[in-house]
Parts: C-alpha cells; sequence; structure tokens
C-alpha cells in the first residue's frame, strides 16, 4: 500500500514511525512533513490545509489510504473532499469534526444528551461577555470558540483577567477568526488526563490513557501551549473510572454525534478533568493528541494501519488492539519565546547521540533543515523525545537523558513531565 499523512509535526513522526513498522504498507509521503520524517517517509511541499493540491497528489500517486493529523485540515472539509474524488481517508468529516472546531457545539452537544461537563456560556457580543464574566466572578475560564493550536484558552484568576482575555481575543482578535465567537465556562479543579479512542461511528475501543501538560513552565505555571510533554498511562485513572468514562462519556458522545446525523468515524479524544473519581469533559478533539500520539503510539504492539482500515470500514469490532504494558514519557523541547515570539532556524546539536539511546525515540515536530543540510528549529515545539522504561521513574529517567544530549540557543523544556504520576504510584 501506499500512503499519504498530512502534517508536519510530532504526531505525524509518531504515525508516521508507527506505520512504517507495518509490513502491508509499500511507500510513504508525508506532506509538508519536517526533518526527522525525511528518514521513514518522501516528504511533498505541500501545506497541510491545501486541500485541493492534497486531492491531486493523492489521485496522481494512486495513493491507497491517506492519514490526516492536524486539525484544521478536518474542520476545512479534507475527509469530505478526498471522499468526493473517491479517495480513501482516515478521519471524521467536516460535520463530525465539529466537535472540535466549535467549543459552542460541543458544549450543546454534551448538554442536550447530559454527558457531564462544566457549565458554559456562548457570546459573539463583546459586553455581553463581560458583563456575564462579572456576573459569574473568578476563577472562569475563556476560550475562543474556533480552532486555535491549542492556545485559545485562558484560565483567568480574576475578572479584570478574564476581560482582558475576552478583548484579546474578541476585539484584537489574537487567534484570527477562532475569536469571532467566544466560550465562558466554569472552571473546574482536579487533575487533567486525556483519553482517546479509535471509532468506526459504531464500535468504541479505547487506547491507553495519557496525560498532557499545556502550560509552558514547571507545576503548571505560564499561559497554555499546545502540550509540553505527556505520559501514559495516567495513574490517576483507576480501572473503575476507565469503564465509567467509556460508559458514561465516550459511548454516549459516539451515540450522540450518530443521533445528530453526523456519524463519527476516526479518533475521538476527551480532555478530562477528575475530581473525587468524577470525570467532566472539558473538550473534544477530532484527531490524535500532540503530544499524547507519542508516548501512546510507543505503547502500541498491535500494527496500526489495520486498525485505522477498520475505523473507515465499519469493522472495528472484529479488530484486536494489544498494547505494551511499559509507561512512556514524552518530554517536548520547544523554542525559547513560546508559545510567545521565537527564533527560528537555530542549529540542533546531540540528535544523534540522543537517538542512539536505547528505548529513546526523538520525534520531530518543528524542524528542517538548512542550505548545510544540519538539523535547524523551525517551530514553536522543536522535539518531542520519548522513552518507555519498566516503570514511570524509569521512563522519566531515561526521557530526560536522552534531552540532556540535545541542544540548541534558546532551547526551554519543563523539568517536572510526569510528577504528577509519582504522586499515585
Amino acid at each position: 500500500m501506499k500512503i499519504l499523512v498530512v502534517g508536519g509535526g510530532g504526531r505525524e513522526h509518531a504515525l508516521i514511525w508507527k506505520l512504517s513498522q507495518s509490513n502491508k504498507i509499500e511507500q510513504i509521503f508525508c506532506a509538508p512533513g519536517n526533518a526527522g520524517i525525511t528518514s521513514l517517509a518522501t516528504c511533498v511541499p505541500i501545506d497541510a490545509d491545501d486541500i485541493e493540491r492534497l486531492v491531486e497528489f493523492a489521485r496522481n500517486e494512486n495513493i491507497d489510504l491517506t492519514i490526516v493529523g492536524p486539525e484544521d485540515p478536518l474542520a476545512a472539509g479534507i475527509v469530505d473532499a478526498f471522499e468526493a474524488a473517491e479517495l480513501k481517508i482516515f478521519g471524521p468529516n467536516r460535520a463530525a469534526a465539529e466537535i472540535e472546531g466549535s467549543k459552542t457545539f460541543c458544549k450543546n452537544l454534551l448538554k442536550k444528551y447530559e454527558i457531564p461537563t462544566g457549565d458554559s456560556a456562548s457570546f459573539d457580543n463583546l459586553d455581553d461577555a463581560i458583563e456575564y464574566v462579572y456576573k459569574k466572578g473568578a476563577p472562569i475560564v475563556v476560550k475562543a470558540d474556533g480552532l486555535a493550536a491549542g492556545k485559545g484558552v485562558v484560565v483567568a484568576q480574576t475578572v479584570e483577567e478574564a476581560e482582558d482575555a475576552i478583548n484579546k481575543i474578541m476585539r484584537r482578535r489574537a487567534y484570527g477568526d477562532a475569536g469571532k465567537k467566544i466560550i465562558i465556562e466554569e472552571f473546574l479543579e482536579g487533575e487533567e488526563a486525556s483519553f482517546l479512542v479509535f471509532t468506526d461511528g459504531d464500535i468504541v475501543v479505547p487506547m491507553v490513557t495519557s496525560q498532557d501538560h499545556k502550560p509552558v513552565f514547571d507545576d503548571d505555571k505560564g499561559p497554555n501551549t499546545g502540550g509540553m510533554g505527556a505520559y501514559s498511562p495516567a495513574p490517576v485513572i483507576s480501572e473503575g473510572l476507565f469503564r465509567r468514562i467509556m460508559n458514561d462519556i465516550m459511548i454516549p458522545t459516539v451515540k450522540a454525534m450518530a443521533a445528530e446525523g453526523c456519524k463519527y468515524r476516526g479518533i475521538l479524544y476527551a480532555g478530562l478533568m477528575i475530581k473525587d473519581g468524577i470525570p467532566k469533559v472539558l473538550e473534544f478533539n477530532a484527531r490524535f493528541g500532540d503530544p499524547e500520539t507519542q508516548p501512546i503510539l510507543m505503547r502500541l504492539k498491535s500494527d496500526l494501519l489495520p486498525i485505522l482500515e477498520a475505523c473507515i470500514s465499519g469493522h472495528l469490532a472484529k479488530t484486536i488492539v494489544e498494547w505494551d504494558e511499559r509507561p512512556t514519557v514524552c518530554v517536548a523541547m520547544a523554542s525559547g519565546g513560546y508559545p510567545g515570539e521565537y527564533e527560528n532556524g537555530q542549529i540542533i546539536s546531540g540528535l544523534n547521540l540522543a537517538g542512539r539511546l536505547k528505548d529513546v525515540m526523538v520525534f520531530h515536530a518543528g524542524t528542517a533543515k538548512n542550505e548545510d543540510d544540519k538539523v535547524i528549529t523551525n517551530g514553536g515545539r522543536v522535539l518531542g523525545v520519548t522513552a518507555i522504561g519498566d516503570d514511570i521513574p524509569q521512563a522519566i529517567n531515561k526521557a530526560y537523558h536522552a534531552v540532556s544530549k540535545i541542544s540548541w540557543e534558546g532551547a526551554h523544556f519543563r523539568n517536572d513531565i510526569g510528577r504528577k504520576a509519582l504522586k499515585r504510584i
């Protein structure tokens, strides 16, 4: 088979790394890819949101299956376009991807079908939003309604901070059209966890649990990012809580989408807040998480390709998914200044040293090659250094040992990825 993976981040590198292990795949293309992906796939210079050119490429190259990594092309209808061209593609269509593309759509769905989540209200008028914040008080959460690369969320500790966030999103349009509408949510206390499933629209098959680290600095300080690291499993999710999440959240949501006339096929990813053993939905994403995909796929023992094909064909009930019991940890290495302004073009050293370490994979995200064929930084999150160990402490140590081998000017990473897991073992 010939495969096309759409995207160019750490998630896509992890997907291609796993797919490359399948004996059913002859060739993998990636659009646009990155410096690390070039060793496993043929990178083509087509942007992930250039749907027309991607369709043309898949048709001309006789691509057997296209797999979409990022959320933007899904929300823009890439699946609809490929299916209209009679091309096989993995991911939810435009209507189903609204569960991530519009936080208002998601909240309304959850409320209608009584799926546990916090209270919220949506606004397209700035003054009404500010009035609501002063009425509700703080802490409170302000979110851009649309897609903002994981950064359009402000957990405001004061009403003044919430007002500033509303102005930033709606008046100054810090996240573009994603901020035409905002959603203001109840602040939920607890511990966050990520819960991803495969689904063909009827059957729901869970992946192993994981936990992301959104804020840029240690101890969850600073602004939100796309994710500064992740680990799997997440000990905060016990066996009983795992079943509760499946029965009260994941399966009902897939059924709710079908009832709304937008059957959901692909990856459904719930961001959860857990307090006193009770899970509530913070948000849903319509694709593999980043950086959760890196530690999750490192634990997947099964061939990924048949699982994805079963989601498309509706035969997920017949598919066996096996996981490695050992835990994994991913530490994101970022450009200095991220998630604010940062400089590209810094030469990265130590990649070969880290890559030779046992039980370690260095997944590239924001990387490219310069004229001298040296790997350079080309984005906010640059690398996802991922390790597997016999236990969580060992996986943490292996990941950070690999991180210590890698450097570039201004490199930044959190030093506490996995610390929350240590408190629970």
